[in-house]
């Protein structure tokens, strides 16, 4: 009886979670899943279709050279994040004024809009009056300002250089409490032992954060899978189509060609690739991870 009224007593805490996941989660899964089966667009309903727009993805080239494109740039920033915020946080992570000044300043862009700051760079970089090609030509780096958006790559790393400044304080900050997580007593230990900070930094602090190192890649997988303010506003998916990213696809399906089945049924592909990442993720972090 007791057992019993415990579990309905759990039952009643999870009901609100449940219940926001199931309206907030579920159900548009489920609608998204219903349109992409429909001819359905912003002039009409549309008819039922079936899985022709799935068949229809995989001919696309459009959307896979899309998908190539994104998984270069995520490919590209993600170990840029990875590696750039575990060194920030290695800098800052001591207690100290300088260290926590240091924090909030690299962490302040994080706060911006990801258009807000796309928008700044974009006069930035402008080749005419931007303040960076002026930097370059000043410096004697290069002859003349570049014109970065006229070239894929040069434009992709241009974003990725944005990018990084906009987001890597928030990698650095989870970095910070996964350093800040070990023990002093076991930094102390390997200390006494002999051991030099590098050594301590490879064989205690990155074992003993195996979690904060999975998390952090995670999120920044995701995000640059799903980029698209930054591309949207910067590159215009330009020059010919060649940096339009999977969602910037997507987005000019549903609501420049005015065909939202078929963008729903994008929708749903690129769904599926980012639960097949979480899957693994999942997977190494119970294997792989410290309990």
């Amino acid at each position: 009886m007791r057992h019993s009224h415990r579990r309905h007593a759990g039952l009643l805490y999870v009901l609100p979670a449940l219940l926001f996941v199931a309206a907030f989660v579920a159900w548009p899964l489920l609608q998204l899943l219903r349109l992409s089966m429909t001819s359905a667009s912003m002039l009409g309903p549309g008819s039922f279709v079936g899985w022709n727009n799935y068949l229809k993805a995989f001919r696309d080239e459009t959307f896979w050279q899309s998908l190539a494109f994104t998984l270069q740039y995520t490919a590209c920033i993600t170990p840029i994040l990875m590696v750039g915020g575990f060194l920030l946080a290695l800098l800052v992570a001591e207690p100290g004024r300088i260290a926590r000044a240091t924090r909030g300043i690299v962490f302040l862009p994080v706060v911006i809009g990801l258009g807000s700051s796309s928008i700044l760079w974009v006069g930035l970089l402008d080749e005419q009056v931007g303040l960076v090609g002026r930097l370059l030509v000043d410096l004697g780096l290069v002859a003349h300002p570049p014109v970065w958006f006229v070239d894929a790559e040069l434009g992709m790393w241009a974003v990725i250089g944005t990018v990084v400044w906009k987001v890597i304080g928030f990698g650095m900050l989870l970095f910070v409490a996964g350093i800040q997580s070990v023990g002093i007593d076991v930094r102390e230990a390997a200390m006494l032992d002999g051991a030099g900070y590098w050594q301590r930094v490879r064989h205690i602090t990155l074992p003993l954060m195996t979690r904060t190192l999975l998390l952090t890649t995670l999120v920044s997988v995701i995000g640059s899978l799903l980029a698209f303010d930054q591309f949207y506003i910067m590159t215009a998916g330009g020059p010919r189509s060649e940096t339009f990213t999977s969602v910037y696809w997507i987005y000019q399906n549903s609501f420049i060609y005015f065909k939202q089945g078929y963008g729903a049924a994008l929708s749903m592909i690129l769904l599926a690739i980012v639960l097949v990442l979480s899957s693994v993720h999942l997977l190494i972090a119970r294997r792989g991870a410290p309990a």
